[in-house]
């Protein structure tokens, strides 16, 4: 099994594996890059080849993929208690201490939390967690959920009603009490406003979402801080403050999805404290683990978590996997590091700048329209002329040139629409962000020559 040519497992892959966003019939024909090792921030194909990994996994591997500490926290869990259910008033010591790790790492108002195995599964609980809260209140009503276009919070059916693509939700039939508004896209939308004007703009469409529905329906707001997989949209200062005016006085819960800006990558835990609100929900994934176990959850405020706990009724809610105590182990460990070797507080003094400064440096290459970046997450706006925005290619096709350039000379990043955007390991020193930096320069140069760029 272990000694299959690259050939012999493509194959495989083609006749038994159905992969997430696929375009299934094409992959049958062409197959893929199978991954057989990495290490530190690199990963290696099944040829060997070496690739700096600019997408962390899948925004995931904050610390890379060198972290013995918390391998074997994980092993010794197995040794210990590899499973056991949190159902039927259980629980586990793992659970317990992932509980209190998170709420000593969460801002303040949150001291309670539901373990999920994805952030998916866990915007899924959002939607419970909130018609519960408001059936409690005595205002049942208060069932409907605005998010925006282009977000993404994930692909169950719940979690893809949440989320504004329309892509995804064309391949199944949706949820009737979830409702989009703008996004805080600038760059695409701002038209002649500037961006603090445009922020305050966006921002007020909820405010006439609200009204149009009705505030006496309206149960919750759910966005990311910074829009990931929608294409790295970074907002303008004025938005999120206006948004939490919003909620505030209007009786709408905020939720900040954190399952990409969680954990380090903007230069604070989370996201939500890079741009100053305060949610009562947050839903946590990906970085909580390193992406060394699947854990989701959500952060539950006192708020929200006292009215729960008011009613003498079960929250009819829960998976076989909730706390798993391996799971938790890995999330602890991971904590430990990021806390004992302050990884966050070095990219918020130092790395965070080099990378921003050496990012926006991008910005004058002839097809970059615009370049985003904040933290450890980046985008760069693909165009053909930079005075009139004019897209740089056809849907997609210029930004997939140019990543699969970029993968070729060894630099893993993510084609969006007509954006490239990469999220690399928080825990990169400057030599790295200069490789992921000049390769892309490389994949820029390629692509202007491609389309006629000059």
């Amino acid at each position: 099994m272990g000694n299959r040519t690259t050939s012999e497992l493509q194959s495989l892959d083609k006749a038994h594996h159905l992969h997430p966003f696929t375009n299934f019939k094409s992959h049958r024909k062409t197959g893929g890059r199978i991954i057989s090792h990495a290490e530190h921030i690199y990963i290696y194909d099944s040829d060997n080849n070496k690739i700096l990994d600019g997408m962390s996994g899948l925004w995931c591997c904050n610390l890379g993929y060198s972290q013995p500490e918390i391998i074997q926290a994980t092993t010794e869990q197995m040794h210990k208690l590899p499973y056991y259910n949190n159902f039927f008033n259980c629980s586990n010591e793992p659970s317990v201490n992932m509980a209190k790790a998170l709420v000593d790492v969460t801002p303040e108002q949150f001291n309670q939390v539901f373990f999920t195995n994805s952030g998916s599964e866990a915007n899924d609980t959002n939607i419970k967690l909130v018609h519960r809260y408001f059936d409690i209140l005595g205002k049942p009503e208060k069932k409907q959920i605005i998010s925006r276009d282009n977000a993404y919070h994930g692909s169950t059916i719940a979690a893809a009603c949440l989320g504004g693509m329309s892509y995804m939700h064309n391949q199944f039939v949706g949820l009737d009490y979830i409702h989009h508004i703008g996004q805080p896209y600038w760059y695409k939308d701002g038209g002649d406003l500037s961006p603090e004007e445009f922020g305050l703009k966006v921002a007020r469409e909820l405010e006439q979402k609200i009204d149009e529905i009705g505030e006496d329906k309206v149960a919750a707001f759910i966005a990311e801080p910074i829009q990931g997989a929608g294409g790295v949209i970074v907002p303008p200062s004025t938005y999120w403050p206006e948004i939490q005016r919003i909620c505030d006085e209007r009786d709408i819960l905020l939720i900040s999805d954190e399952v990409i800006c969680g954990f380090g990558r903007t230069g604070n835990w989370f996201g939500c404290e890079t741009y100053g609100y305060k949610p009562d929900l947050m839903t946590f994934a990906k970085g909580v683990t390193n992406g060394f176990m699947p854990l989701g959850g959500v952060m539950v405020s006192d708020k929200v978590s006292n009215v729960l706990a008011s009613s003498d009724t079960d929250f009819a809610h829960g998976l076989t996997y909730s706390g798993h105590p391996i799971a938790c182990a890995t999330g602890i460990a991971t904590i430990n590091i990021l806390k004992e070797q302050k990884i966050i507080e070095n990219l918020s003094s130092n790395i965070g700048d080099y990378m921003e400064k050496r990012w926006n440096d991008l910005s004058n290459h002839p097809i970059v329209g615009e370049a985003r970046v904040k933290g450890m997450v980046a985008s760069l706006e693909l165009v053909k002329d930079k005075s009139s925005k004019e897209r740089l290619a056809h849907e997609d096709e210029g930004a997939v040139f140019c990543r699969d350039v970029a993968i070729d000379n060894g630099v893993i990043v993510r084609a969006v629409d007509n954006a490239l955007i990469s999220a690399p390991p928080i825990i990169c020193n400057e030599q790295e962000i200069d490789i992921l930096v000049d390769t892309l320069v490389l994949a820029l140069d390629a692509t202007a020559k491609q389309y006629g760029v000059s």
